[in-house]
C-alpha cells in the first residue's frame, strides 16, 4: 500500500471519528433540550390545572388593571336575575354598589381594598366584554367604555335575606346547598360589614379582632362539630356491624378511662339501640360505641369525608381536622366520637357531609356561578354540575336518612318538624372553652327527594334547640314553599 493511500485512510478514519463524536455531542444536546421541553410542558400543565385560577383572582394581576380602565365592571346577579352588585356612574366617577349591603357581604365580597368573594372569583369574567362587532364599533365611535359581562350566581336572594334576618345579631353562619347539583343557594356569616363602605371603614374592620367582621365564618370559621359528628360515628359503626347489633343502657353518665361523659342535663335515656341513641343524641352510648370501633378505619372515613384535606371549593376555606388514632386512650376516643376533643370543622364542610348523605353517597362539587352572560343577556358560558366522588355506600345513606328523620319526628330537632314536608336532620351542641356552647343544625328536605341541605352554626347559643333548629325550619319553609 502506498504512503499516500495510508495517509488517506488515516484521514478518513479521523474524519469518521470526528463525525461520530459530533453526532454524540448533538445527541446529548438533543436529549437536554427534550428534558427541558418536557419539564416546560409539565410546569405548564401544573399551572393550567392547579395555579391558573389563583393567578386570575390575584388582585395584583396587571392584566386586570388594564381591563378596568377600558371596561365597566359587569353585574353580579342572583339565580333569578336580582342585582347583587353593579357599577354606577356618579359625578363622572364609577362606583361599585351593593344594593343589599351587609346581607351578601362575605359571599359576594367587595372590589375595593383588594377583592374578595365572587368579586374575586369572577374578576376576569366581569372585565370581559363579549359584545357584537357592531356594538364594539359604536363604543369606539362614542368614546365610551365597553360593558363587562354579568355573572349569574347560584345564590337565592330570598333565602339569603331570610338567613341574614334569622341570624340577627348572633355570631355564626348559614350555608345552603342543592345536593343534587352542588349549587350554593345561600351563605351568610356574622358579624358582617357593609361593602359599600369598605374604604371608609377599612382601618376599623382590620382592627376589630373581637368580632373579626371580615372573616367568612361559613368557610373559614373552625368549630368543634359537637353531636353532628355522631353521623360519622354511626356510619363507621354500620360499616363494621349490623344496624340492630347495638344495645346500651344509659344512666346519664359513664366513665371512660377517668373521663366522665355526661348526657345533656345528665338525662338517663335508659335502654337504647343505635337508632334510639342517635335520635336523642346520647353521649354515653356513642362514647361506648367509640371504644369498640376500629379507630384507624374511622380516621380513614373522616378523611374520605374531607377532613384533613382541602375542600373542593373555589374560594378560600379552612381545612377541617381529625386527629384521633388507635394510639389514643379511651378518654380521648370518648370525647372525639361525640364531636369534642381536637376535631374541628367549618359550616361549609358540615354542609358537604350532609349533602353526601342527601345525595345517596355522591358528593357534587359546590359552585357559585351558574352562568356568564353579556350585558344584553346573551349566555356566554354555562357551568354544569360536576361529581366530586362517591364517598358513601347508598345503603349506608338510606339508613342514616332514616335515623335523621327520627331526630326530627321524635328527637332533638322535633320542634323543627314541618307539616308540609319531611325533614331529616342532626343537631349538636359544641362545648366552647371561651363561653356557652355553640349550636349546630345540619339537615335536608324533603327527605325522600332532597332539594336543599342546610347547615347552621350559632356561636354561644347554649344548644341547638334555642336558635339553630327554629331557624332551619323557617329556612326550609322559605325555600320549599
Amino acid at each position: 500500500m502506498s504512503k499516500l493511500k495510508k495517509e488517506k485512510q488515516t484521514e478518513n478514519k479521523t474524519t469518521n471519528e470526528g463525525a461520530r463524536n459530533n453526532f454524540k455531542a448533538l445527541s446529548k444536546i438533543k436529549y437536554i433540550y427534550l428534558v427541558l421541553f418536557t419539564m416546560l410542558i409539565i410546569n405548564l400543565g401544573y399551572f393550567v390545572i392547579f395555579s391558573s385560577d389563583n393567578l386570575v383572582i390575584n388582585t395584583y394581576n396587571p392584566r386586570l388593571a388594564i381591563l378596568e380602565k377600558s371596561i365597566t365592571r359587569g353585574k353580579i346577579l342572583d339565580r333569578n336575575g336580582d342585582v347583587l352588585a353593579e357599577t354606577v356612574e356618579y359625578n363622572e366617577n364609577e362606583h361599585r354598589v351593593y344594593p343589599y349591603e351587609n346581607a351578601f357581604s362575605h359571599i359576594v365580597g367587595y372590589s375595593h381594598q383588594g377583592k374578595t368573594g365572587i368579586e374575586a372569583l369572577a374578576d376576569i369574567d366581569l372585565l370581559q366584554s363579549n359584545i357584537s362587532a357592531y356594538d364594539q364599533i359604536i363604543v369606539e365611535l362614542t368614546n365610551n367604555k365597553r360593558v363587562g359581562n354579568n355573572i349569574v350566581t347560584t345564590l337565592d336572594k330570598d333565602l339569603q335575606l331570610k338567613a341574614f334576618e334569622l341570624l340577627g345579631k348572633n355570631k355564626g353562619a348559614v350555608v345552603a346547598i342543592e345536593p343534587s347539583t352542588g349549587k350554593i343557594l345561600c351563605m351568610v356569616s356574622k358579624p358582617d360589614f357593609n361593602p359599600n363602605e369598605v374604604v371608609l371603614n377599612w382601618e376599623f374592620l382590620l382592627k376589630d379582632e373581637i368580632n373579626s367582621p371580615l372573616l367568612n365564618r361559613a368557610t373559614q370559621g373552625l368549630y368543634p362539630p359537637g353531636s353532628t359528628f355522631k353521623i360519622l360515628t354511626s356510619i363507621q359503626y354500620l360499616i363494621e356491624n349490623s344496624s340492630d347489633s347495638f344495645s346500651y343502657e344509659c344512666t346519664g353518665e359513664d366513665d371512660f378511662d377517668g373521663k366522665v361523659i355526661h348526657c345533656y342535663n345528665n338525662k338517663a335515656h335508659g335502654q337504647e339501640n343505635l337508632k334510639e341513641a342517635f335520635t336523642v343524641s346520647c353521649n354515653t352510648a356513642f362514647a361506648t360505641i367509640g371504644e369498640g370501633l376500629n379507630i384507624d378505619k374511622l380516621n380513614k372515613l373522616a378523611e374520605q369525608l374531607l377532613f384533613n384535606k382541602k375542600l373542593p371549593y373555589s374560594l378560600p376555606s379552612e381545612i377541617g381536622s381529625f386527629k384521633l388514632t388507635s394510639k389514643n386512650n379511651s378518654a380521648q376516643k370518648a370525647e372525639t366520637v361525640i364531636g369534642q376533643g381536637e376535631t374541628l370543622i367549618t359550616p361549609l364542610h358540615n354542609a358537604l357531609i350532609t349533602s353526601t348523605i342527601a345525595n345517596g353517597g355522591i358528593l357534587m362539587k359546590p359552585y357559585l356561578i351558574d352562568h356568564i352572560e353579556n350585558h344584553k343577556g346573551k349566555v356566554i358560558n354555562n357551568n354544569l354540575p360536576n361529581v366530586y366522588g362517591t364517598l358513601l355506600e347508598p345503603s349506608i345513606t338510606r339508613t342514616m336518612t332514616e335515623y335523621m328523620i327520627e331526630v326530627v319526628n321524635s328527637g332533638t330537632a322535633k320542634q323543627g318538624a314541618s307539616e308540609d314536608f319531611q325533614i331529616a336532620a342532626k343537631t349538636g351542641s359544641a362545648e366552647n372553652s371561651a363561653g356557652d356552647a355553640h349550636g349546630w343544625f345540619v339537615g335536608f328536605a324533603p327527605a325522600d327527594n332532597p332539594q336543599i341541605v342546610i347547615a347552621i352554626l350559632v356561636e354561644n347559643s347554649g344548644n341547638s334547640s334555642y336558635l339553630a333548629v327554629p331557624m332551619a325550619k323557617e329556612l326550609f319553609n322559605t325555600y320549599l314553599q
